[in-house]
């Protein structure tokens, strides 16, 4: 669903990522950002998917509205957790960005062939890495038309 400022409901995002500066550093550019969302945090690609899949202790959780999706994770790597997101009818279409550090061009295919929306490299500088995520969220929460649960 298109969200902006004004809607009663906070963006719901799931960013699956298992470094601990690079979570602080998204919770800093998406509280920078003036758009109301709440960010859950999955630390690897298992929790990840029973959080999706709304098991356990997640059994209450909302479905988020984005997934932003590392590709290195422990348990289960990103591709893993993008394939059984993609391949799943209750969750296909979330949209999933991709967001890592790799820039190689095997692991930008191998997303894309897994029906990733976007992939984003990480910047290593902390403005633009904070520019980055502010872009991800303008364009996949205020310009982008998406679609009902």
């Amino acid at each position: 669903m298109n969200r902006v400022q004004g809607d009663a409901r906070a963006i719901e995002i799931l960013l699956v990522e298992d470094n601990p500066g690079d979570v602080r550093l998204t919770q800093e550019a998406l509280r920078e950002a003036k758009v109301r969302n709440t960010l859950n945090v999955a630390w690897d690609g298992v929790e990840a998917l029973t959080y999706l899949r709304k098991e356990g202790a997640y059994a209450s959780v909302a479905r988020p509205d984005l997934i932003l999706l590392d590709l290195n994770l422990p348990r289960k790597d990103g591709r893993e957790v993008l394939a059984e997101i993609k391949s799943d009818p209750a969750l296909k279409r979330i949209p999933v960005v991709v967001l890592t550090t790799s820039q190689a061009e095997q692991d930008i295919v191998r997303a894309y062939d897994l029906h990733v929306n976007c992939y984003v490299t990480k910047p290593v500088d902390l403005d633009q890495f904070v520019h980055v995520v502010k872009s991800i969220e303008d364009f996949w929460l205020a310009i982008v038309k998406l679609p009902p649960e």
